[in-house]
């Protein structure tokens, strides 16, 4: 007899699937969603059905969006060379990558190229996707010449298409909406309970996700199967803003701005591979990427052990 709880994930699953860009999302009864700001505008991204029925676009630039979009989708299928843990890029980026408040992807076609921080120079849209596969899929990246990274790229812009160029006040973007300050309490116990609660269900006991009939259906948020120590994921308030704005699924905003401190707390306090950045000692890791790890918990003491203390980077080649 199949139980409740695998009806629950295969319902769950089904919901995640179908969702498409997910527009459902802010008519959940008790969902509380940022507003845009003042001034910021939003942007509609077309759908992957429009794209197909229209008949303006070159049929070759179209199979070449289609396929950038089938990556986006499935990038599982890469496993092994480009991609080395669980995740694919819609794990982080829902609703296609078109969500507000899950890092929507098109404005890395409007914005780019321009300085980022985290490495310290003007990046490409091909760096910033490329940056995406070495951190968060803890992968080695697409050649930006490849055939794939054109792919990639042309899905981004189609997503882009009527926004703006380098108009960077935009309502939705990125995962930042909790801010960078993080709550004076912050506790693993509390997490860990909150974990059980909210997430286990979809993720598993020990975070290892969830697998029906041997496909994935929900990703693992820690261990080698998850996001690396260099993953922008692995910053606590970019966890916590992304779990406010869109877990659990089906009921994104329903979890309090604590609450999904808490858990973010708690889910980046475990293992996962190392930050690809690493310099053989993870205290000057730390310090010489202090602008990022400052916001993570690698580096930090938990229970008497060193986080990142490692040179386990899963299952990537080192």
């Amino acid at each position: 007899m199949t139980s409740v709880k695998s009806l629950i994930i295969n319902g769950l699953f089904l919901m995640f699937c179908c969702s498409g860009a997910f527009a459902a999302q802010t008519s959940v009864s008790g969902v509380i969603l940022p507003d845009a700001k003042p001034g910021q505008y939003i942007h509609n991204p077309p759908t992957i059905e429009s794209l197909i029925k229209n008949k303006k676009i070159n049929p070759e630039l179209k199979k070449v969006i289609l396929k950038g979009y089938d990556i986006f989708m499935n990038t599982q299928q890469f496993r092994g060379k480009y991609v080395f843990n669980q995740l694919s890029c819609k794990s982080c980026h829902m609703g296609e990558g078109g969500l507000a408040w899950s890092a929507p992807v098109w404005p890395a076609a409007t914005t780019l190229p321009d300085f980022r921080g985290k490495n310290g120079h003007v990046n490409s849209i091909e760096e910033r996707i490329a940056g995406c596969f070495s951190y968060s899929l803890n992968g080695i990246p697409p050649a930006y010449d490849s055939a794939d990274m054109l792919s990639l790229v042309a899905y981004h812009s189609w997503l882009a298409t009527g926004a703006p160029m380098y108009e960077n006040n935009i309502g939705g973007r990125g995962f930042s909406s909790l801010g960078k300050t993080k709550p004076v309490f912050l506790n693993d116990a509390v997490g860990e309970k909150l974990y059980q609660a909210k997430c286990a269900m979809c993720h598993g006991d020990n975070g290892q996700g969830i697998e029906q009939n041997e496909r994935l259906v929900f990703p693992p948020l820690w261990g080698n199967g998850s996001y690396n120590w260099g993953a922008g994921m692995s910053r606590v308030f970019t966890a916590a803003s992304f779990i406010k704005n869109n877990m659990p699924l089906g009921l994104p905003g329903s979890l309090s701005d604590e609450e999904a401190w808490q858990l973010a707390w708690f889910i980046n306090g475990h293992e996962r591979p190392q930050d690809p950045r690493f310099t053989g000692s993870v205290e000057n890791t730390r310090e010489g990427f202090y602008n990022f790890h400052q916001h993570t918990r690698y580096g930090t003491v938990l229970n008497g052990v060193l986080l990142g203390d490692h040179q386990n980077s899963g299952e990537k080649p080192n």
